[in-house]
């Protein structure tokens, strides 16, 4: 039997000290995203049989983090704050598209013969775009992209295939699509699925950082609670016999600090829980070493 890991990058989540006051994590009311502080260079223990640790997402680069670049470091294994020399936010920008297009972990992957895929579905308008348009869009789409990988669509939500990037497809449902209602513990339950039939499974949520760039304190527990109760699911449906690693991670720190509306130079956290969970967390300390410990669980064939 191979094995299976999900990836959820999680946009916006840091990890600073469990503060009620200032820290959301240790107020939403939820266990499995209520970070301790690290005690020396071990994996923390964390909620459900877990094993976390602090991520550096500065990476050596004056500024603090931002997504075009963490982004892109995180799904290629390059130190692309390094290589563009900055931190960069939105979308990546041309060279930021080459290291993708080279060095994605989906496209790695395929090219060794492993069944990976990007699980968040798009709406129709996507596949009226050019191949030129979709690359300017988020890292996620270029690092898909590159592997040549199909797209989910709406058929795909309405199968149970595939998630939208906000999971309850609320979204979907102002704009007029003909879906049912989620809630974000059915969404946990198609990933947990999903991932059985995937050797390395993608999915991006990005409403943390939205509800860290608000300012409002009520939206970022709420964001909160709802990844919790998504995890909740995701993790009961996953059997450890079944070889399958859930690992979660961010681009950069924002919504684990209420006091600003901007992004945070805090760690991102490095979360696993089931199969060489520990094994996997143990001994990184970089944004850009998650890929490439990945593409150590799953070598090159022969």
């Amino acid at each position: 039997m191979g094995k299976h890991t999900l990836l959820l990058f999680i946009d916006g989540l840091g990890w600073a000290a469990p503060d009620p006051a200032r820290n959301p994590l240790a107020s939403y009311g939820g266990t499995l995203l209520d970070l301790p502080l690290p005690d020396g260079p071990d994996p923390v223990p964390v909620a459900r049989s877990g094993w976390a640790r602090p991520l550096d997402a500065v990476l050596d680069v004056p500024g603090v983090p931002q997504s075009a670049t963490g982004q892109t470091t995180l799904l290629s294994g390059v130190n692309s704050q390094k290589a563009l020399g900055k931190h960069l936010t939105g979308f990546p920008n041309l060279a930021l598209r080459e290291i993708l297009l080279q060095h994605s972990v989906l496209k790695t992957l395929t090219e060794r013969g492993y069944r990976a895929a990007f699980l968040n579905a798009f709406r129709p308008r996507f596949w009226e775009l050019s191949r030129e348009r979709q690359l300017t869009l988020s890292a996620t789409t270029v690092a898909n992209l590159a592997a040549g990988l199909p797209f989910f669509g709406l058929p795909d939500i309405k199968a149970g295939r595939s998630i939208y990037q906000e999971m309850t497809n609320a979204e979907l449902i102002a704009r007029g699509f003909d879906v049912e209602p989620l809630t974000p513990a059915a969404a946990g339950l198609i990933a947990g699925q999903a991932v059985r039939h995937h050797d390395f499974l993608l999915y991006e949520y990005f409403q943390t950082d939205k509800a860290g760039h608000s300012g409002e304190r009520p939206r970022a527990e709420d964001e909160l609670r709802r990844l919790d109760e998504f995890l909740t699911a995701l993790l009961g449906e996953v059997d450890a016999e079944d070889q399958v690693l859930i690992l979660l991670t961010s681009d950069h720190g924002n919504i684990e600090d209420a006091t600003t509306r901007r992004h945070t130079t805090n760690p991102v956290p490095l979360l696993a829980w089931g199969d060489e969970a520990r094994e996997f967390v143990s001994g990184l300390t970089r944004l850009d070493q998650v890929t490439p410990r990945i593409l150590e669980r799953h070598p090159t064939s022969g």
